[in-house]
């Protein structure tokens, strides 16, 4: 989709409805559905935010940020994610720590981002996460420059994310069960599952009640 087209649907994706916690579901492994609100707070969560940044590219197509994690000792090793991480004390607010994570990780200054909308917080029960997730726009073709907490920029076009064909299930092995079907978007050769999957899911969901293709 041309980018100025996106723009023009952003009045409809702010009064959007969200579709909450039956949409992240459609893309959550097994074992994530069985954590209800109640339960969530009952873990005392830690609190993160993620951006979901879209963007023209250099042919004025529409595409969103996805990024490769480096790899290291820990859950979310070499996985596919927004940019984001863990609230901090000097952060006004989660939005303010979407924006700050994008910019430490890919380069992305906090002033040039406008958020459009507020997601439904997701859950990540192996690391006791709570991620508030945002959808940001920039309004020009992005020079990424990233840190030590990301291995690669991954780029995809915005009707990738809008094509059913690019979800799929896959047999994995993950930290809280062993072999089990997943529910996950397969974008530019890369597997997306987990709560990125999730976000991504009530993001098209939103997109595709307010878009006319």
């Amino acid at each position: 989709m041309n980018f100025t087209k996106f723009q023009s649907y952003i009045p409809r994706i702010e009064k959007a409805i969200l579709g909450g916690l039956e949409s992240q579901f459609r893309l959550a492994p097994k074992m994530k559905i069985q954590y209800s609100e109640t339960k969530i707070r009952a873990q005392n969560p830690k609190k993160a935010a993620v951006l979901a940044l879209f963007y023209p590219d250099n042919e004025q197509n529409t595409r969103f940020l996805l990024t490769l994690r480096a790899s290291y000792k820990g859950t979310h090793s070499a996985q596919i994610s927004f940019p984001g991480g863990k609230s901090e004390e000097n952060d006004i607010d989660f939005m303010h720590t979407a924006k700050r994570e994008t910019f430490e990780e890919v380069g992305i200054k906090i002033e040039d981002t406008k958020i459009i909308k507020q997601l439904t917080d997701a859950y990540i029960p192996p690391s006791n996460f709570l991620v508030t997730p945002f959808i940001g726009m920039l309004d020009y073709t992005p020079s990424f420059t990233i840190n030590e907490e990301v291995e690669k920029i991954i780029e995809v076009k915005f009707t990738d994310l809008l094509d059913d064909k690019n979800i799929t299930i896959e047999n994995m092995s993950i930290s809280y069960m062993k072999s089990i079907d997943i529910p996950c978007f397969k974008l530019n050769g890369y597997i997306v599952w987990g709560a990125t999957a999730m976000i991504l899911s009530e993001i098209k969901d939103i997109l595709k009640s307010v878009y006319s293709l």
